[in-house]
């Protein structure tokens, strides 16, 4: 208790819990404590009294049953007594003592009402906590405490009058309010009560005296939470007064409490009061009430209205107190009620309007008997709110309906217009949404939730209300056609799927629909047209095709008695399709194919020509229905297509015909296109009649006075005439492609071509007009290209002669000269070209002069237009015309070229495509060699070779593609390559091969197309020198020379990849001549340095470093030298010419080993100071070393000097990892050779900042990639060893990791250089001698080398080494050592004692201040003991136990974890003589174990559990091994509580002898420097003591125990008293 003084609210909260703990077992001593404690320290602050006072109340509810009477009367005093000790409410204080008292009142009524009446007297106020007691103790004991009511009103009334604080008068409310309700209670459980003579009398007239206190004066109180509670009690109290006094005061009652709306009191508690006061009214059948309905009517209907503003859980509580007040007047006055509501929807606020439905919704669900009579009275009422456009207002509506619907309102007469009211509702399209937001400031329905709730709510009546399937059967069938209702077909359709389902379950007789008695309804024929139109639509989302599909379905018999087979075997595949691609849009045209073949099979079943030419008259008059939906309207013009070819009566298909050319709208370019496809579907079987029509049309009314010279100069700006044109043309094309091939060819030029062109050309006065309208073109073109592949698909194409093809290619050349070439705007090139396509396919061929027009013509069409950019916003319709433009050219070309897969010609063509292939912009070469190379594709997959034969002009075409290789643009070089590959392949072709024959070197050249991808010049040339080399190979003898000379015209090319040639001169010099210029090498050096530093452009770069090799074949030691005199550090050009030298492997060995000399010919560093001011000496380098290094870096960079590095692997991997030794904190030296002035600033990126040490470690990680050890180089890279092998704290583990990466990955390349790392092992310096330890004690922990003769004299090294100067070789030493049992087990347990001696002494290590050399000794010979033998390790267990002991809590992880774990594995040899020694060493560590467990470092936490699991057997209890083993999962979270608990319960059953200990050493953590550690001392103790017996409980120092728990409480760290207050806690047990 005295911890709960504690600041920290967790503290608090566990020292309450604890308490209540406590008291669950003795819980009158806790209240006994408790009452003790709080009448000794009478100045405890009230926060700290009301924890204590909380648990006495915890206590005492947990357990009533036990207390006695004496416990309970202490309980009481003391509660009464902090109740009332102090006059001023201080509420968290005395609350708690009332809810003591409260708490003992539910068993021991008597006892406390005799405590609290002794304060309650007569002419005395009492104390505010008195009566708010009373209150709350009539509510938890409502059979005790109604007794006393009588005598508590009769001294509580004459009090009101003296309460003049509002505190007083509130509680004073409250308690009225609760007696009255435990009074109502008491009386409707007359038969439970004790006294059951109780009666309402009783208290009736105190109660008036106390409503009369309350309402006259109270009521008008300024203070709102007393106005608030007396409306509270009012309402309780209307129940209990006498009948008379209650019908006395309504005429005042009702109006006071109407009138609180008006002040600041919360609405529900106001409405709450008011309805149990209307209870009261309407239970005595009150007859003042009725006088008084509408002003109660009207305050009601103004709540309702305003709780609809931003609803709170408060406003939703008080508008469902308002439908309830309306519920009980609805009982008593339904007519009044009707004629205040009714007349509200007529009101043009939809606040009103919505207030309004919702009262009447309430109104018809709970008072539907008294309704009945009403419905029509109510059914006209509703009907002014249907024209409302506020959302809130329809969604009240649409509910309302629902409503009226589930009570018959709907089978009313001129209630469709309820219906009607929520179809239109269902097709609010999302789109108006932000069109219409009128009263934004109270529009928070959406248009889309109200469209969702219409849908849900027309589904719902129509499939769970029984009474209204023949209301909306048929009737809904009359908002399947009407197009203002497409948005509301889907819940149409399916609820008329349902009622038909449901109708056909009834029989026959009732399905069938009667449509001579149901005028209204659409006909059998528009309700298919329709349906199968909404059936093609392309809105997945919705699934508006789908159900209109399922209605189809249902529908069947009352479309037509004979199309039933037809449709069972059609429409459920049709709805698989849909079922199966969920979401995704069906593919349009294999959907509409699909719909149509149902109609067509449909319209086969029927066989009735007049039913078909119903069909197609209501199709044809839906089409202005669909105006503005183009694709729906395409799909219907195909629908009359198909009706009309399924016709046999040619009279009705040629007027049907007739009125589509009449009635169509051909401004509009989807019905010009769906008239045309009509006519095509039709001419399938009507042929003639269909031409017929189309001529016939040219010569009607409507043709001719749209003609004439007058027409031509007026202002046409509509161009109507044009559009009618454009469409009949368009019919012609669609007749040919759709009409059989046999009847359609002879037709072709004398009747389709020929009024083809009659429309398209105008003639004024003999005089031929061309008409520029755009539409026209475009539907002459796509009939062109219809007509051209209705010839090329057919069967007779050989033996048609089409006379009128030329006559058609120049109209198409003459329409793509007139396209502008600045600008892709419309789709006319496009089509043109593509009509071209077809017509060159066509007999007879073009003439040469009319090929090449053609071909210049569509080149110079399409080359020039500019570039089309990918990926931009609103550039896709673009992108996409460009794509498919130069497509059809492709196809234009091909097909011209099919006549003649020649040379000549194919020379032809490319003699066209020249010019653009050089031409100065990228975009015209990359588009001409883009159809070059389709173009060679073509005649490579096309020629057919009947004898050998030359192909003359090979080298001259290579000749003029082959300087594009290395173009600018990548993908002009692949159309080179590719242009490339099929000529090649072309000329074996002619050399007699087979097409199949696949050419070793032709097929190279698909190899290099990465080659060309690739931006680097030295790349891209190398590739270029590739492609040459096979063309050279493959290229005929005699047409070399015409290669040569095409390709000298290559030279002049400004670009300067293609001018490189030039510079062969001056290296073949060299070769020739550079014997003698060996004095001269430095100066050619310098030279070509100047060079590489003048000249930016990459061919002469790589000539100069051509140059330099060269020279280095020949004169290597002085070009060495030369290079090594270069200033520091080495620039750029420098870098490149040594990186020169590793080309050759001869060459690449020689520069290694002058290089190696040269690093290891000095001294790596000398000490002197760093500066003037400094008086230590630091380390620097020497010069001549490290330039060497720095050069050897530049040449191990480059893979070709592979093969030399793999010569000198272990020479140069030692002298390179000991240079990276001798230079970890190693400076440059100040002076860095000779400077020149450089021309350039430029610097190698590697070179800008020279370190000495990284220049060394980056040589090391370049010569293992190039000798083949590049895993090494990555693993280390992996691990960090580079990074680590740089700083002078880590080396040795950067070295460690090269070491197992070497032994992992390049194992057979160690025993040389073991053998001369050995001899580093002695160097003067100790990094060396670290360096070279770090990597031999790594290599014994590998098995791999287990048959090399180096074991046995590196076991000797190591020993040796223990005794170094250096403490890291000394810890190196014995990391090796340890290491040997891994790597070779079988030696450690031969030379067991040795190995086990050396690591006590290293443990032993009294030069080792930190503990390092111990860690490591500790660590290792863990890992040594399982293969040692129990002999060597008896004679050494104590000591090394007791050695390790004090660095379990020793402040390093890595110290306490070593030891823990030694200490773990040295229990595996507690058998024998040693057992019995171990045994009390692990009983005096279990603590500091268990403890550890709590340990902030996981690593610790994981070796004790190791350790403990290990010591388990040794512990002679099989329980608690048993929980070892079970609960210590190293990677497994310990719920540390629950183990602990369980582990004591073990502990004091097997060793109940170490209790004191067990204590003493948990204590000793009191004081630990590790929160967890300090907090999970005293959490052991607390499960000690949990499970002690008695006789046990004397072995515990409790005066100590309990001194250093009070000393933790002030921990500060709130989890440490947490758990020190708990373990308190648990004390009571020596009580």
């Amino acid at each position: 208790m005295d911890a709960s003084t504690d600041k920290d609210p967790d503290v608090q909260e566990q020292i309450y819990n604890s308490l209540c703990f406590i008291g669950e077992t003795a819980p009158v001593e806790v209240l006994e404590a408790c009452d003790s404690y709080l009448r000794q320290h009478d100045k405890l602050s009230y926060a700290h009294r009301t924890i204590i006072l909380r648990a006495m109340e915890t206590v005492v509810k947990n357990n009533l049953n036990n207390l006695s009477k004496e416990t309970a009367k202490l309980t009481i005093l003391l509660a009464s007594n902090e109740m009332t000790k102090s006059k001023d409410i201080v509420f968290e204080w005395q609350q708690a003592a009332s809810n003591v008292l409260v708490a003992v009142g539910r068993r021991f009524i008597n006892s406390v009402m005799e405590e609290i009446l002794l304060k309650f007297q007569p002419g005395i106020l009492p104390h505010f906590f008195i009566m708010q007691t009373l209150a709350n103790l009539s509510m938890a004991n409502v059979f005790g405490m109604v007794p006393f009511l009588n005598s508590i009103l009769g001294t509580m009334l004459p009090m009101l009058g003296m309460a003049k604080q509002d505190p007083m008068k509130a509680v004073f409310c409250v308690a009225l309010q609760h007696f009255s309700e435990s009074i109502q209670e008491y009386l409707a459980n007359l038969d439970k009560a004790p006294d059951p003579t109780v009666r309402k009398d009783t208290f009736s007239s105190d109660l008036f005296n106390a409503y009369d206190v309350l309402f006259n004066n109270w009521l008008q109180n300024r203070e709102s939470k007393v106005r608030l509670a007396v409306v509270e009690a009012l309402g309780p109290l209307s129940h209990l007064l006498p009948n008379e006094k209650l019908e006395e005061q309504l005429a005042r009652l009702l109006p006071g409490i109407l009138s609180l709306y008006k002040k600041n009191v919360e609405p529900f508690f106001v409405t709450k009061s008011l309805c149990q006061i209307l209870e009261s009214a309407v239970c005595n059948e009150s007859r003042t009430l009725e006088p008084q309905i509408d002003s109660v009517l009207s305050v009601l209907h103004t709540q309702i209205c305003s709780s609809m503003e931003a609803p709170t859980q408060m406003l939703v509580r008080n508008r469902n107190e308002v439908l309830r007040c309306f519920t009980v007047l609805a009982s008593s006055f339904p007519d009044h009620l009707l004629s205040y509501l009714l007349p509200k929807l007529e009101a043009n606020n939809p606040k009103v309007r919505v207030g309004t439905l919702i009262i009447l919704k309430q109104v018809i669900n709970s008072a539907a008997s008294l309704m009945e009579v009403k419905k029509p009275l109510i059914l006209t009422a509703v009907r002014q709110p249907l024209q409302d456009s506020n959302n809130r207002v329809r969604k009240a509506m649409v509910q309302l309906i629902s409503t009226m619907a589930h009570h018959g309102y709907l089978e009313q007469a001129g209630a469709e217009v309820m219906l009607d009211y929520i179809i239109r509702l269902c097709c609010i399209s999302p789109e108006s949404t932000q069109l219409r937001r009128q009263n934004s400031e109270y529009e928070e329905v959406t248009e889309e939730s109200v469209r969702r709730i219409s849908i849900n709510t027309l589904y719902l009546i129509s499939t769970t209300v029984e009474r209204m399937t023949n209301i909306l059967w048929p009737y809904l069938l009359e908002f399947v056609v009407p197009i203002q209702f497409t948005d509301a077909l889907t819940p149409v359709c399916k609820s008329l799927v349902h009622l038909g389902q449901k109708k056909q379950e009834e029989g026959v007789e009732g399905f069938l629909i009667n449509y001579n008695v149901n005028v209204d309804l659409p006909s059998p024929h528009a309700l298919f047209a329709r349906l199968l139109v909404v059936s093609a639509s392309r809105e997945p989302s919705d699934g508006r095709n789908a159900a209109a599909l399922r209605l189809l379905s249902v529908m069947q018999i009352n479309i037509h008695p004979t199309i039933g087979q037809c449709w069972e075997q059609e429409i459920p595949p049709l709805l698989q399709c849909l079922e199966e691609m969920n979401d995704k849009t069906p593919h349009p045209t294999d959907w509409e194919e699909r719909l149509l073949k149902l109609l067509v099979g449909s319209l086969q079943a029927v066989a009735d020509d007049s039913w078909i030419y119903q069909m197609s008259q209501e199709m044809r008059k839906q089409l202005n229905t669909y105006n503005n939906s183009a694709l729906e309207k395409n799909f219907l013009y195909k629908c009359i297509g198909s009706c009309l070819g399924a016709c046999a009566n040619h009279e009705v298909v040629r007027k049907e015909l007739q009125e589509l050319l009449t009635n169509a709208r051909y401004q509009d370019e989807a019905e010009r296109e769906g008239l045309a496809i009509a006519f095509g579907i039709c001419s399938a079987h009507h042929l003639d009649d269909t031409l017929y029509k189309l001529s016939e049309f040219l010569k009607s009314d409507i043709m001719k006075k749209n003609t004439g010279i007058f027409n031509l100069f007026k202002d046409r700006a509509d161009g109507d005439l044009e559009k009618i044109k454009s469409a009949l043309i368009l019919c012609y094309g669609y007749v040919a492609v759709y009409a059989p091939t046999e009847l359609v060819l002879p037709r072709i030029e004398s009747d389709i071509l020929r009024n083809v062109f009659l429309y398209f050309h105008t003639k004024v006065l003999g005089i031929k007009v061309e008409p520029k309208d755009l539409t026209l073109k475009l539907s002459l073109i796509r009939t062109i290209s219809m007509i051209g592949l209705a010839i090329c698909g057919s069967a007779q194409a050989g033996f048609f002669h089409f006379s009128r093809k030329s006559e058609l290619i120049s109209q198409l050349v003459e329409f793509l000269k007139l396209e502008p070439v600045d600008s892709l705007k419309s789709a006319l090139r496009h089509r043109a070209l593509a009509a071209a396509s077809y017509l060159v396919k066509v007999e007879p061929p073009l003439n040469d002069a009319q090929r090449a027009e053609l071909i210049n013509t569509a080149l110079s069409s399409v080359f020039p237009l500019p570039p089309v950019s990918t990926g931009n916003v609103g550039e896709l319709h673009k992108e996409t015309l460009y794509r498919d433009t130069m497509a059809a050219l492709k196809d234009l070309l091909k097909g011209l070229l099919f006549w003649n897969i020649t040379p000549r010609g194919l020379e032809e063509i490319f003699q066209i495509l020249n010019p653009w292939i050089r031409s100065s912009k990228e975009h015209e070469r990359e588009r001409a060699l883009d159809v070059s190379s389709s173009l060679l594709d073509f005649y490579h997959h096309k020629l057919n070779v009947n004898c050998v034969v030359s192909f003359h002009n090979l080298g001259v075409v290579i000749g003029r593609l082959s300087p594009r290789c290395s173009d600018s643009l990548a993908s002009i070089r692949q159309h080179t390559l590719d242009c490339i590959y099929h000529l090649l392949y072309i000329q074996l072709r002619y050399e007699g091969f087979a097409p199949d024959h696949k050419d070793e070197q032709v097929e190279k050249l698909q190899t290099l197309r990465q080659g060309l991808l690739n931006p680097d010049s030295n790349v891209l040339f190398k590739t270029c020198f590739d492609i040459a080399m096979i063309i050279g190979k493959r290229l005929p003898p005699e047409q070399l020379t015409s290669l040569l000379f095409i390709t000298f015209e290559g030279l002049s090319d400004p670009d300067a990849n293609c001018s490189r040639a030039a510079t062969v001169m001056i290296n073949s010099l060299l070769k020739d001549r550079g014997t003698i210029l060996l004095s001269k090498v430095p100066e050619i050096i310098d030279r070509v340095h100047e060079q590489l530093e003048e000249t930016p452009e990459e061919h002469v770069r790589k000539a100069a470093v051509q140059t330099l090799y060269i020279l280095a074949t020949q004169h290597v030691e002085a070009v060495v030298s030369s290079l090594l005199c270069s200033p520091m550090p080495y620039d750029s050009e420098t870098c490149t010419l040594w990186r020169a030298l590793s080309s050759d492997p001869p060459l690449t060995s020689q520069v290694l080993n002058i290089l190696m000399g040269k690093m290891t010919g000095d001294v790596p560093y000398k000490e002197c100071k760093t500066s003037l001011l400094s008086s230590t000496a630091g380390r620097v380098a020497t010069l001549s070393p490290l330039t060497a290094t720095c050069a050897l870096r530049e040449v191990l960079s480059q893979p070709q000097s592979s093969l030399a590095v793999q010569e000198l692997y272990p020479q140069l991997f030692v002298a390179l990892l000991l240079r990276v030794s001798c230079m970890v904190g190693v400076q440059l030296p100040k002076n860095l050779g000779p400077t020149k002035e450089r021309k350039s600033s430029s610097q190698s990126p590697c070179s800008r900042n020279l370190d000495p040490c990284s220049s060394a470690a980056d040589a090391l990680h370049f010569m293992l990639v190039q000798g083949g050890s590049e895993e090494v180089a990555l693993s280390v890279t992996s691990d960090g060893g580079w990074e680590k092998m740089k700083k002078e704290e880590t080396h040795h583990m950067g070295v460690s990791a090269l070491s197992s990466s070497m032994v992992r990955y390049a194992g057979p390349k160690l025993p040389v250089i073991i053998k001369i790392l050995q001899t580093a092992q002695s160097s003067a310096y100790d990094n060396q001698r670290v360096t070279a330890t770090a990597f031999l004690a790594q290599l014994l922990q590998s098995s791999d080398l287990s048959d090399l003769v180096f074991l046995e004299p590196l076991m000797e090294n190591m020993s040796s080494r223990l005794k170094d100067s250096c403490i890291t070789v000394r810890m190196l030493a014995v990391r090796g050592l340890g290491n040997i049992a891994s790597g070779y087990p079988e030696k450690v347990r031969k030379h067991g004692s040795h190995l086990l001696t050396a690591m006590i002494n290293a443990m032993d290590d009294r030069e080792d201040p930190d503990h390092i050399v111990t860690q490591e000794a500790m660590s290792n010979l863990s890992l040594l003991l399982p293969h040692v033998q129990d002999s060597d390790m008896h004679s050494l267990l104590i000591h090394t136990a007791i050695r390790i002991r004090p660095f379990f809590d020793h402040e390093r992880e890595e110290l306490r974890r070593a030891s823990i774990v030694l200490f773990g594995n040295l229990t595996k040899f507690s058998s024998g003589s040693g057992e019995e020694v171990l045994f009390e060493q692990i009983l005096s560590g279990l603590v500091t174990l268990l403890l550890h467990l709590q340990d902030p470092k996981l690593e610790v936490v994981k070796a004790c559990k190791f350790a403990l699991q290990m010591c388990a057997p040794s512990l002679n209890n099989q329980g608690l091994a048993d929980m070892f083993t079970s609960h210590l999962h190293p990677d497994r979270a310990l719920h540390y509580g629950e183990f602990m608990n369980n582990v004591c319960k073990h502990l004091l059953q097997g060793y109940p002898d170490t209790i004191p200990r067990l204590i003493q050493t948990n204590i000793s953590y009191f004081k630990s420097i590790w929160p967890d550690i300090r907090a999970a001392a005293p959490l052991f103790i607390g499960f000690l003591v949990l499970h002690m017996q008695p006789d046990q409980c004397r072995m515990v120092d409790l005066d100590h125990l309990v001194t250093s728990l009070i000393v933790l409480l002030k921990d500060p760290v709130p989890g440490v008293r947490i758990k020190a207050s708990e373990t308190m806690g648990r004390l009571v047990k020596f009580v």
